[in-house]
């Protein structure tokens, strides 16, 4: 994937990315990890044959974090991948990671736990995979069942994952999760349903208080006069400890495009915010269509 000049993404995810996609029906509808595609100039699949084929983005749903693409011609010999379910998978069961690179890059890992995962960029899964050992190649990487079925779709390295002790491992988007809004990304290109309130607030968790570690660039947090190294110390009265407890808040008080009054120690003095929030979508920048 190309980046559109100037797009926010490339600061921090570079203007040039690659991962692995999976096809997913007869349409030609291929299932990836949404960072690697996120404000595309051009996208390029290439398939098991080395074939090149130009691709346009149908979809991504932030709450997953998963996008949806297209081929703009047909993918010939290809097989779609169907669904399985990673509610059904058992802590230590084997699976297959399938990153791009055919069977060379295959490689068996054993699933360390299923649990709820949140991360620093106002980003919470209620149930992620988490598979040891790790695959370096695991940007999109299919999670396979023992059925050969697709359970999961490979977002992160980690350094753990598992809380009792330091096994590296990738943690999996559960492909559960997007079964319920595939069509609507088909379709409509995102979920139906309003989207969420972002801030563009990048924080991490510290003795039970979140500090402030990123304040994305125009977004709605650095506009409101929120900057790197205050500390977040509640919604309106209501006090925050952890990621779980901010988003929760965050988003229970209602759609994109509402005032979301916050509390914030910068230096040494407490002070009140009202960050106007956005669809992050709409944050990204997008392809002119012609």
């Amino acid at each position: 994937m190309k980046a559109l000049p100037g797009a926010r993404s490339a600061e921090t995810l570079g203007a040039q990315r690659e991962g692995t996609g999976v096809v997913i029906d007869e349409q030609g509808h291929i299932l990836t990890i949404g960072y690697v595609v996120n404000e595309a100039e051009s996208i390029e699949i290439t398939t098991h044959e080395s074939k090149t084929v130009p691709a346009t983005l149908v979809g991504y749903d932030h709450a997953t974090g998963l996008s949806v693409l297209r081929t703009i011609a047909p993918l010939e010999g290809v097989m779609p991948m169907q669904f399985g379910s990673a509610d059904a998978l058992a802590v230590h069961e084997p699976v297959m990671v399938l990153p791009h690179g055919g069977r060379a890059a295959a490689s068996i890992g054993y699933v360390m736990s299923k649990r709820k995962f949140t991360a620093s960029w106002e980003y919470l899964l209620e149930s992620a995979l988490f598979i040891s050992p790790p695959t370096m190649q695991w940007a999109g990487a299919a999670l396979v069942n023992r059925e050969g079925k697709l359970v999961g779709v490979g977002s992160l390295l980690l350094r753990a994952v598992e809380a009792s002790q330091p096994v590296p491992g990738n943690m999996f988007v559960p492909v559960d999760a997007l079964k319920p809004v595939l069509k609507d990304l088909i379709t409509n290109g995102r979920r139906t349903e309003p989207a969420r309130p972002w801030l563009g607030l990048g924080t991490e968790e510290l003795q039970g208080r979140l500090f402030v570690t990123n304040v994305t660039r125009g977004g709605p947090a650095e506009k409101a006069g929120i900057q790197r190294g205050d500390i977040l110390v509640g919604i309106g009265r209501d006090s925050v400890r952890n990621h779980e407890d901010f988003y929760r808040r965050l988003w229970s008080l209602g759609a994109a495009g509402t005032d979301i009054p916050l509390r914030l120690l910068q230096g040494t003095e407490i002070k009140d915010f009202t960050v106007r929030s956005m669809d992050r979508n709409q944050h990204f920048q997008r392809k002119p269509a012609f």
